[in-house]
C-alpha cells in the first residue's frame, strides 16, 4: 500500500497483530493504518457514539483546555469567528468559548454534517481528537487551510508518536477508527506541502499559522 499522507510506497509493516496492522512512512513521517483495517462508517459512529462526552464535564473541559485557552490568547472574542471542525456528539471546545463569548459553527460529518459552513472563512478553526482519524489526511489539511482567513490559526490535539514510545504497547494504536499517527517530522511535511508559514507543536497540542 501507499503512505495515506503522502502517497509514499510502503514496505514491511512495523506492527501486524490483529485487528492492527501500522506501516512507517519513510518520506513523510507517519504511521498509518493498513488501509484494509480501516472502520467503515457505521463502525466509526458506533465508536464515537460510545465515548461519553459530556460539555458540561469539568474533567472534560480540562483536556480540550490547551485549544481553549490558546484561542482565548490568540483572538479577541466579538471580533472572530471559529469552526469546530470534527466536533462530534459532544462539541466541549464550541461550548466552553460560547459561553465566554465567541462565535463558533459546528462541522462533523457525521454529527454536524451542514456543509454550509464550510462556504466561508474562519479566523480559527479548531480539530480535537480529529486529525488521526482521516482517511485521506492531505486532502482534509488542503480543506482546512482554505477555509482560514489569510492570518487564520488551525489548532488541532492528538497524541504525537515520538521515538521514545515502544509502538506495540502504545494504548493510542487500540482504537480501530484511528488510522495515522503523526510524529514531529510528518507536521513539518504537512506545514511544508500544504503551505502554512508557521507550526508550533507543545506536547499533544499542534498549531498551523
Amino acid at each position: 500500500m501507499n503512505c495515506i499522507l503522502c502517497n509514499t510506497k510502503l514496505l514491511e509493516p512495523i506492527h501486524n497483530e490483529k485487528p492492527h496492522r501500522f506501516y512507517d512512512c519513510h518520506c513523510c513521517g507517519s504511521i498509518v493504518r493498513s488501509t484494509d483495517t480501516f472502520p467503515n462508517d457505521s463502525i466509526e459512529i458506533e465508536r464515537y457514539e460510545s465515548h461519553n462526552n459530556d460539555v458540561n464535564d469539568p474533567r472534560y473541559q480540562k483536556f480540550v483546555s490547551p485549544i481553549t485557552q490558546a484561542v482565548q490568547t490568540d483572538f479577541d472574542a466579538q471580533n472572530s469567528l471559529g469552526l469546530d471542525f470534527g466536533a462530534g456528539t459532544g462539541p466541549v471546545i464550541t461550548k466552553v468559548l460560547k459561553d465566554i463569548g465567541y462565535h463558533l459553527n459546528l462541522y462533523d460529518p457525521f454529527f454536524h454534517p451542514d456543509t454550509s459552513v464550510l462556504n466561508q472563512n474562519y479566523d480559527y478553526i479548531v480539530c480535537c481528537e480529529v486529525i488521526e482519524h482521516f482517511h485521506q489526511p492531505l486532502k482534509e489539511f488542503q480543506l482546512l487551510k482554505e477555509l482560514l482567513k489569510p492570518h487564520g490559526k488551525l489548532y488541532c490535539m492528538t497524541d504525537i508518536f515520538r521515538n521514545q514510545i515502544a509502538f506495540e504497547n502504545w494504548y493510542y494504536k487500540n482504537d480501530p477508527t484511528h488510522v495515522i499517527f503523526y510524529t514531529e517530522k510528518s507536521l513539518q511535511w504537512i506545514q511544508n506541502k500544504v503551505g502554512f508559514n508557521h507550526l508550533a507543536i507543545e506536547k499533544r497540542l499542534i498549531v498551523f499559522s
